[in-house]
C-alpha cells in the first residue's frame, strides 16, 4: 500500500468519530483517483482490490460493500443506504459443517460469484443484491428489495423479495424528456452506448 492509500484510509476511518459525512474522491484498489465518486465514511468496503468503480458513482451511508468475488460499480450509479452489495455467501457452508466450519478450507456450499452493477442504476435503501447478479444500465432496485443472482436487463424496474421486474425507467425517463428536450443529448450519451 502507498503512502498515500494509508494516508487516505486513515482518514477515512478517523473521520468515523466525527459524524456519518460523504467523503468526496475515492482512489481504487488500482490506484486511480475518481474525484468525482463520492462513498460514506460509514460505509464497509471489503477486498477494495476486487472493486472495479467507475466515476461519478454515489455511495451512501452505512452499507456493506463485499468485492471478494469481484465487482463492478459503473459510472454513475447511485447507492443509497443500509445496502448490502455481496460477491459471496458462506451460509450454506456454515450449516454444512456446522462447528468444523472455522477448522476446514475448501468448503463445499460456499459461493463466491462476480456482481455487476449497470452504469446511472440506482439501489435503494435496505435493498440486497446476492452474490451473481448483473444488473443492466439505467436500473432501479426499489427499497427492500432482494435480488437473486442472474442477468437483469438494461432500464429495469426491479422490486420486491424475491425481486422481479415490475418496469422500465425508459418510461419515466421518456416524461422527464418530454418536457426537458435540451436533457437529450445528455441523456443519449449514456443510454446508447
Amino acid at each position: 500500500m502507498t503512502l498515500h492509500g494509508l494516508f487516505s484510509r486513515i482518514r477515512f476511518r478517523l473521520s468515523a468519530w466525527i459524524r456519518p459525512r460523504m467523503v468526496y474522491g475515492f482512489r481504487r484498489g488500482d490506484g486511480v483517483f475518481l474525484k468525482r465518486t463520492r462513498v460514506s465514511n460509514m460505509t464497509r468496503i471489503e477486498h477494495i482490490d476486487k472493486l472495479m468503480v467507475e466515476d461519478n458513482v454515489y455511495i451512501g451511508h452505512f452499507n456493506l460493500i463485499d468485492s471478494s468475488g469481484g465487482l463492478h460499480i459503473g459510472e454513475g450509479c447511485q447507492i443509497t443506504n443500509y445496502v448490502s452489495l455481496l460477491t459471496h455467501s458462506s451460509h450454506v457452508a456454515i450449516r454444512l459443517y456446522g462447528r468444523e466450519y472455522l477448522d476446514r478450507g475448501n468448503h463445499a456450499g460456499y459461493l463466491k460469484k462476480p456482481t455487476k452493477l449497470g452504469k446511472y442504476s440506482f439501489i435503494g435503501p435496505h435493498s440486497v443484491l446476492m452474490p451473481g447478479v448483473t444488473l443492466g444500465k439505467g436500473s432501479i432496485v426499489s427499497a427492500y428489495s432482494f435480488v437473486q443472482a442472474g442477468d437483469y436487463p438494461d432500464f429495469a424496474i426491479l422490486a420486491g423479495n424475491p425481486a422481479r421486474v415490475v418496469g422500465d425507467t425508459r418510461d419515466t425517463d421518456a416524461e422527464w424528456l418530454a418536457q426537458h428536450p435540451d436533457l437529450h443529448p445528455l441523456y443519449e450519451a449514456w443510454a446508447h452506448d
